[in-house]
């Protein structure tokens, strides 16, 4: 597979410097991986002490790649995935990617008063397009005079339509899906919208007015509710943000009226504090009292559906510098129909430039075979599953049927006319698939940091890998290598104080740490088998631990073993007992100081293993091109 081998620069400009086990590394890649590895240390290193530590680099790559370790399934899958991520902005159209972001910018300056009307989508084809076709009429009734704000009220499946009559009010950029921003921003005012699709459902949006953007506000406020009550009730509410009023008036702190007397359960604990809003996220009452504000003023008492409230405004901000917003902007591109709209542009220049075809005697032999068999169904893939007729067409390559026809899904029988249009659809996403891979595959010979990512996150993979196989994992599993190198450094590892080895047992209560104890006792219990035993035994009720300290290392070791005061119990665990236990002077096996142990057998193992490489794989470098680089 192209895509899994190691890429190699290919101009003449960039000479081999060295050769590793037959393999040319190219002085680009050395200069990238040398300036990269300089940028991350507090100290610059020498041209040849880094050619040291290339070298055992590419030799473990190599010792990777001579166990196959690129070749496996694992490894392939997630290569491939990063490399096609790595690849994605070189798969989009800058321009358009660029405009959408201008163009984005561009709405965040301007705020829109907008009505809507929106119907459902339908489940099948023909009922979405029959729901469409129904918006379509009411709209042009409005045109000849119906009223907007009725059919609204009537048809319109936005819940908030019966309060308001479809009229949203005013709404900024980033607010809503994307199809729906563009139509509110691109109709002029006092028209109406032609039938447009969102995720949820069909619209048609009527444009009142347009503003210069508000910005953002910040404010605090007390409200008293008066949803849902009778109008004395009501009227109390009235007169008891009156009073609060008087109080704000007079000096008190508002933040402490709002913890007291606020009825807005998710603000009065934070002193009535809102997060930051822009137009369209409040009813429009709110919306406008803290718009009119200035930093630091407290409204009058007004009312809205919800009470009545009195705000006292924070703070506001306009539109952000475009630098500073930008990336906001990004984000919410990336989880819209804007996130693909650069890669279909490009895929559209790419399916041109590559001259890419489905041919089109091959589809009408398979579109044929649905047709006489009245449906799309196994029989029409097995009849084709071997076929080498030719079916795609991507620069010089030509793609056979087989390698597409098992892509046909084999769950479902479909009528002629949708069997087609799924064979069809299915070719021609093979056909994008195609074109896009022949892209990819450019890349390395067009991009010089594209290429170097590639090959140093390909490169990172195996050595992780590799020396997991013959360091870190080898080390850690390796108990009879780890019990011998302990033996032969024994003098290594010492004490400065006496250790208690052994086993703490606890139990949530007196009777039944009487009982383990009565059980072990009466078992032959011993260190090796403590665990399964207690677990089969006692369940959840006991818990076992392997300890080895010092005295003041565990102040639960230091009451069992050298005499120390019991701490406190915490948590369920509020009895415990020493089993096996025994202090001791030194280490008396690798276990003891297994931490240790294991990190200079794991440098040992790393020795080792270099040394071998070292004599395994031939090295050869260009000396004449290294000398220029110090």
């Amino acid at each position: 597979m192209a895509a899994m081998a190691t890429v190699e620069a290919k101009k003449p400009s960039d000479p081999v410097l060295m050769t590793i086990n037959g393999k040319k590394v190219p002085l680009s890649e050395f200069q990238y991986l040398y300036n990269k590895n300089n940028t991350q240390q507090s100290e610059k290193q020498s041209i040849d002490d880094y050619v040291d530590m290339f070298v055992t680099y590419k030799l473990k790559v190599a010792d990777a790649e001579a166990a196959g370790i690129d070749t496996t399934a694992a490894f392939q899958k997630e290569f491939i995935g990063y490399r096609n991520e790595l690849s994605r902005p070189y798969m989009r159209d800058t321009v358009v990617y660029n405009k959408l972001i201008a163009e984005a910018y561009d709405r965040m300056k301007e705020d829109v008063d907008v009505s809507h009307i929106m119907v459902h989508r339908g489940e099948s084809p023909e009922m979405d397009a029959k729901n469409a076709a129904m918006l379509d009429s009411l709209r042009t009734a409005i045109l000849n005079g119906a009223d907007f704000n009725e059919l609204a009220l009537k048809y319109s499946i936005d819940p908030g339509a019966k309060r308001n009559k479809g009229h949203m009010g005013w709404m900024s950029a980033n607010q809503y899906p994307y199809s729906f921003e563009l139509t509110a921003y691109n109709t002029p005012v006092g028209t109406i919208s032609p039938v447009i699709q969102t995720d949820f459902g069909h619209h048609i949006v009527k444009v009142h007015g347009r503003r210069p953007a508000r910005g953002e506000v910040l404010v605090q406020h007390i409200l008293k509710l008066t949803q849902g009550k009778n109008e004395a009730e009501a009227a109390k509410q009235k007169a008891a943000i009156d009073s609060i009023y008087t109080l704000l008036k007079n000096g008190a702190d508002f933040d402490s009226l709002a913890i007291a007397l606020s009825e807005d359960p998710g603000s009065a604990r934070n002193g009535g504090k809102l997060p930051w809003f822009g137009p369209g996220r409040m009813v429009p009452e709110f919306e406008d009292a803290s718009f009119s504000l200035a930093n630091g003023e407290i409204s009058e008492p007004f009312a809205t559906s919800y009470g009545y409230h009195i705000v006292k405004r924070l703070d506001w901000k306009g539109v952000k510098p475009f630098n500073e917003a930008k990336d906001a902007i990004i984000g919410t591109m990336n989880h819209d129909m804007r996130s693909n709209m650069p890669e279909e542009a490009k895929l559209k220049e790419l399916k041109k430039a590559y001259k890419s075809t489905v041919n089109k005697s091959t589809l009408a032999m398979v579109t044929d075979e649905i047709n006489a068999r009245g449906q799309l169904d196994s029989a029409v893939v097995d009849k084709f599953r071997n076929s080498r007729a030719p079916l795609l067409s991507v620069g010089k390559k030509v793609i056979p049927l087989c390698d597409v026809i098992g892509e046909v899904p084999l769950y479902s029988v479909a009528k002629a006319e949708s069997g087609v249009a799924i064979v069809t659809n299915i070719f021609n996403k093979a056909l994008d698939k195609a074109t896009i891979e022949a892209e990819r595959e450019t890349l390395v010979d067009k991009y010089p940091d594209y290429r170097n990512l590639v090959n140093e996150y390909r490169d990172g993979m195996l050595l992780f890998e590799v020396s997991n196989r013959n360091v870190w994992d080898k080390a850690s599993k390796d108990k009879e290598g780890l019990e011998a190198y302990f033996k032969a450094n024994r003098a290594k590892y010492n004490w400065e104080a006496p250790h208690f080895k052994g086993y703490i047992v606890f139990t949530p209560n007196d009777s039944i740490e009487t009982a383990v104890k009565n059980y072990i006792a009466s078992h032959n219990v011993t260190a090796d088998s403590i665990n399964t035993v207690m677990r089969r035994e006692f369940g959840r009720d006991v818990k076992v631990e392997r300890v080895i300290a010092a005295k003041g290392d565990n102040a639960i070791v230091d009451a069992v073993a050298f005499g120390g005061e019991k701490p406190a119990s915490t948590g369920k665990w509020t009895n415990y007992f020493a089993f096996e236990g025994r202090v001791i002077a030194f280490p008396e096996e690798a276990a003891d100081v297994r931490g240790s142990v294991t990190t200079d057998y794991q440098s040992q193992l790393e020795k080792e293993w270099v040394a071998s490489l070292r004599s395994k794989y031939p090295v050869k470098i260009n000396q004449k091109i290294l000398d220029k680089l110090k």
